[in-house]
């Protein structure tokens, strides 16, 4: 299933060229001439799928380093915690002899939330200790023997068990997730409550349980999208030693509360080189969530980090709406925990996909207005102007809708030529279209368009264009259902002979 058709009626259901630095905006005359953004013609040069259950950069503990293992009955204690509930334990099992389970994922002070591969019963199962009492949530057939790996992964208050008997970590394939039977049991999103949790692993039974490399980290992705590039404040990419930075939400092991968001760098001598580099989340409402789909801006003028991002981390289908938050701490690595408070939008309905820019001394802030999420959803984009002088969520005036559109998303603010647009994506007619800053349709990109709502993420890179975005490829969805999407795909402009 795409995200457009999804999102009209789940409701209802009821639930790139060798270039070593980038430059700002291009002028007119550059030496391929692109004077709007219609003088831009698009094609696919890579596609391709980051994927890791513990993000490489954020691995907690490691048993090679940490503690030699070897053969267990019992469960062992890690001492490392992670920050929020997007967490996993990967363990290579050697072998299990005679009745012997597997067992792996967080635990403490009398709660635990672990997934268990019992290869003689050959079931995988998720269960939950709380309150002096254990609970098997879900369980599911699985058929595993000799060596192979085993992965508990938890999304939110998700836990999902996978299994992988390629012997190369490369051939993860979900077994059994369980999400609102574990929230009925414990709340992993409350910090009280994930702070009593280590990651931990072990055997269990009266046989032997051999187990060789254990990692445990934060949950990388299963996919990406919404890309979008970190920025200054006027408009030009951040960038560091010939990367650029950008933002995209991590998909999880399920639905849009189960994404997360992250900081990556995108190698511009080679873009088939991304690394994820920092990991954010949001305190809020008493809770840490995984909100995404928003936009860093570096303001130079102040020495700050903006983050706007959208409330998908708690989605219920009772609304979305764009979230804020400054900070002097480098949010361009490592990882963050930081509390948010609403963009004072001029909007009365949903709201999500920010895009911040200052043109002209006033904060222009593009984002999707949605009058409805059920029984389908109903969106588009918009644009809201401040004063001169005003913050960027100070005094923000509606200057234009597009109300002819109803599934068009992914707003991005970007300068071609002389001039500033507003781009979005169109589900229904497949297409990009592009407006100016009074949110006047002019035109559409000419790109090719994917599955799902890709969004149109342009930026210059020397004398070239390229245009990063995503598709809706989903992974494993017969058993997480939707949500793990998707690839990412950069296009370079293509100059017409």
């Amino acid at each position: 299933m795409e995200r457009r058709e999804l999102l009209r009626h789940v409701g209802a259901a009821g639930a790139v060229g060798a270039a070593s630095a980038l430059l700002g905006p291009l002028p007119a005359s550059a030496a391929t001439p692109v004077a709007t953004p219609f003088d831009l013609h698009f094609s696919v040069a890579h596609k391709f799928r980051p994927f890791d259950l513990v993000a490489p950069r954020f691995v907690q503990y490691d048993s090679a380093v940490d503690r030699p293992t070897s053969t267990l009955v019992t469960l062992v204690g890690t001492g490392a915690r992670p920050r929020a509930p997007f967490a996993s334990v990967l363990v290579e099992v050697v072998g299990v002899d005679g009745p012997g389970a597997v067992v792996a994922g967080l635990a403490g002070g009398g709660t635990s939330v672990l997934g268990v591969v019992d290869p003689a019963a050959g079931r995988a199962s998720i269960e939950v200790t709380a309150g002096g009492a254990t609970t098997v949530v879900a369980s599911a057939p699985v058929q595993v023997r000799g060596a192979f790996r085993v992965g508990v992964v938890v999304n939110e208050n998700a836990v999902t068990v996978l299994v992988d008997t390629t012997g190369t970590g490369t051939g993860w394939q979900p077994v059994v997730t369980a999400r609102d039977a574990v929230r009925a049991l414990v709340d992993l999103r409350v910090p009280a409550v994930l702070g009593a949790l280590e990651y931990a692993y072990g055997g269990r039974g009266d046989g032997s349980v051999r187990l060789g490399r254990v990692r445990a980290g934060y949950f990388g992705q299963a996919g990406v999208r919404d890309p979008h590039v970190v920025q200054h404040a006027d408009g030009r990419p951040f960038t560091r030693g010939g990367k650029l930075y950008l933002t995209m939400t991590n998909a999880g092991l399920g639905f849009f509360q189960q994404a997360h968001w992250a900081v990556w760098t995108l190698d511009l001598a080679d873009p088939t080189k991304l690394e994820q580099v920092a990991v954010l989340f949001f305190e809020r409402d008493g809770v840490v969530l995984g909100d995404h789909a928003g936009h860093i801006v570096y303001d130079d003028r102040t020495g700050r980090f903006i983050l706007l991002m959208s409330s998908w981390g708690d989605f219920d289908f009772r609304g979305v709406h764009i979230r804020h938050a400054t900070t002097t701490a480098d949010v361009l690595r490592g990882v963050h925990v930081l509390r948010t408070e609403r963009v004072p939008l001029p909007t009365a309905v949903s709201s999500w996909d920010p895009a911040l820019t200052r043109i002209d001394g006033r904060w222009h802030l593009a984002f999707v207005e949605s009058e409805a999420q059920q029984p389908a959803f109903v969106f588009h984009p918009a644009l809201a102007v401040g004063p001169r002088g005003a913050d960027y969520a100070e005094s923000l005036e509606l200057v234009g809708a597009d109300r002819t559109v109803d599934q068009t998303e992914g707003t991005i603010i970007q300068r071609v030529g002389r001039d500033w647009y507003v781009f979005a994506s169109d589900g229904d007619a497949r297409e990009y279209p592009v407006y100016d800053l009074s949110m006047r349709k002019l035109g559409t990109l000419d790109a090719p368009y994917g599955t799902n709502i890709p969004h149109p993420v342009l930026l210059p890179v020397g004398r070239e264009w390229w245009l990063l975005t995503f598709d809706g490829t989903q992974y494993a969805e017969p058993v997480l259902g939707y949500g793990g999407h998707g690839d990412f795909i950069v296009m370079r402009h293509r100059p017409q002979r």
